[in-house]
């Protein structure tokens, strides 16, 4: 791929992830303010949340998955003289396998469970809303996955969509995905997509160089590395390449810089 094909492509998935967090948001917002106005907790109020928020849920899913596929559809058209169209996908109801009204009412649940174990009622509201939240933004990334896997395309790799990822994120994006394969995420996973345009299979490993940095960062941070990302939990780590003095760096998801001596 030559320079100026590159900067089409980056361009092109630059929108794309910008359109798709947009999208994040608002769905987000509508969520958080669905909740926010529930007067009680009780069944009734859970349906009523239930019904309110599963049409925004369902058309976020179908926006992503939209615009996933065209952003695939722009890339490959970017990069290829006489590009294949890309398979359709279908509908994006139900992607966990349980139906969604289902899965809705787990924030109700979450709530009677805080409740139970002796926290007041705000406090349970708020890890009912954590856990809404959480169930919307991962459905909008179910749907970009499984648009993916559906999509016909031979091989992909995961991109960072972000200046802050998972370390885990970091090293399933060295990594070649193969047709059909859904690509595995974690709660408030937000990665992207690219496709490897290649006359060969690549390989499982394409990007050496970052997987041998994130398990050498990951050993001289907290001490001890993993090759499969679970000891420490690469989930908790935290890579970024903005940090200005120290470049690529590590630090638990709860940590924040503010300045250069902060780590």
């Amino acid at each position: 791929m030559d320079q100026s094909t590159l900067e089409r492509v980056q361009a092109t998935q630059r929108a794309y992830d910008r359109q798709v967090s947009i999208i994040r948001d608002r769905v987000t917002s509508a969520v958080s303010q669905y909740w926010g106005s529930l007067r009680a907790y009780r069944d009734a109020d859970i349906t009523a949340f239930v019904d309110a928020v599963l049409p925004i849920i369902a058309a976020g899913k179908s926006t992503v998955s939209g615009l996933t596929l065209a952003y695939l559809t722009q890339v490959r058209a970017t990069v290829e003289s006489t590009p294949m169209a890309l398979a359709p996908v279908g509908d994006m109801t139900d992607l966990r396998g349980v139906p969604s009204a289902e899965v809705y009412r787990r924030p109700g649940k979450t709530v009677y469970s805080a409740l139970a174990s002796g926290k007041s009622l705000d406090a349970a509201a708020a890890e009912g809303l954590a856990r809404a939240v959480s169930l919307a933004q991962t459905d909008l990334q179910l749907a970009k996955t499984h648009t993916v896997a559906r999509s016909g395309l031979r091989w992909f790799r995961r991109t960072l969509s972000g200046a802050e990822n998972c370390a885990l994120c970091a090293i399933a994006s060295t990594q070649r995905y193969y047709r059909g394969d859904l690509m595995p995420i974690h709660p408030g996973c937000d990665c992207g997509v690219m496709e490897v345009f290649s006359e060969r299979d690549p390989g499982q490993v394409i990007d050496d160089a970052t997987l041998e940095m994130v398990h050498a960062e990951v050993e001289a941070f907290v001490g001890v590395s993993d090759r499969g990302g679970r000891v420490p939990d690469y989930r908790n780590l935290i890579i970024t390449r903005e940090h200005g003095e120290y470049g690529p760096t590590l630090a638990w998801r709860s940590q924040k810089f503010t300045g250069p001596t902060d780590f």
